[in-house]
């Protein structure tokens, strides 16, 4: 029998070493991967140190702001550098409805780091809170002493909720009972739901 690889010889007995060699050169093999594995897989596993995230907080980029007063959501916000109040406000959830808008700090004006924005909420001249006037159950007589509202639009606005079940929130007197909105500006401090 002539072989294709004249310059391979093969040793006498090699079919016993073959025999002998394929089982114990697999099973290292086997060993080899099984440790790669274990030791890549406990890598993996092992989770990062646990740290209280009250005392440590990692330094982000950007303005840490704290925004206070009638706004919808007071709390600390974190903005990007450049972002001037009204973004810190908006991000609060813009004024809540007893804000003195004729009292609100400079919403152009740039934020610095740390920096707390005061919204003043509304107040009467004796000091104390505006009374706010519920839409839903106001008597015509209560609706009349908003400011911005006529006895025509009072009686209009008791028709509405009459008609259709009460208003969802206080900008349907604009988008459905036509109210401008230089005056509803005004009216929203004074009504509620």
């Amino acid at each position: 029998m002539q072989l294709a690889f004249p310059f391979v010889r093969f040793v006498p007995g090699w079919r016993r070493l073959v025999l002998i060699g394929a089982p114990v050169v697999t099973g290292s093999a086997l060993l080899v991967a099984a440790y790669a594995y274990v030791h890549t897989a406990n890598a993996a596993e092992t989770p990062a140190p646990v740290t209280d995230p009250v005392l440590e907080v990692p330094e982000q980029p950007g303005l840490l702001v704290d925004v206070v007063g009638a706004v919808e959501n007071p709390g600390l916000y974190r903005l990007p550098r450049g972002d001037r109040v009204y973004d810190a406000i908006a991000a609060a959830g813009g004024f809540s409805l007893d804000a003195d808008m004729s009292r609100v700090p400079n919403l152009a004006g740039r934020l610095r780091d740390g920096e707390q924005i005061k919204v003043p909420f509304a107040q009467s001249a004796s000091g104390t809170v505006v009374v706010r006037v519920n839409l839903n159950q106001a008597t015509l007589e209560e609706l009349e002493s908003i400011p911005g509202f006529s006895v025509a639009f009072a009686q209009e606005c008791i028709d509405y909720r009459t008609n259709f079940g009460g208003f969802a929130s206080t900008r349907e007197l604009v988008e459905i009972l036509g109210m401008s909105e230089a005056t509803y500006l005004v009216v929203r401090r004074y009504v509620t739901l």
